[in-house]
């Protein structure tokens, strides 16, 4: 595959960014300034996020062989990591960073 030319690139990057404006305005444009949204937008609010994590997790789990080395070992770990980080800190980029880079310590240099 040839490299990108730079018009290529740039035209590549306006088109990401105008589509990344779109979908964070339309919203605005289609509730406008009312108060309090549409109780099915107020729904989606709270259920995607929970939906969307459970998907990460058995996406990022549906290779583990529990069957063989190392037994899932790593991924074990860097869960439980992540859910003590995140009920101790409360705070999504700690325990994705956290839990992250011990998974890479313990596929690196432990299993």
């Amino acid at each position: 595959m040839q490299p990108y030319t730079t018009s290529q690139a740039l035209i590549t990057i306006l088109i990401i960014a105008g589509i990344t404006f779109f979908t964070r305005a339309v919203p605005f444009f289609l509730f406008g300034k009312k108060e309090i949204p549409p109780a099915i937008v107020i729904y989606l609010g709270k259920v995607l996020p929970p939906a969307v994590i459970a998907l990460l997790v058995v996406y990022c789990l549906k290779n583990v062989s529990v069957f063989e080395y190392p037994y899932g070992l790593p991924q074990l770990i860097s869960i439980i990591v992540v859910v003590i980080l995140h009920v101790w800190k409360r705070n999504n980029l700690v325990s994705i960073f956290g839990g992250t880079v011990l998974y890479m310590i313990l596929v690196q240099y432990v299993f």
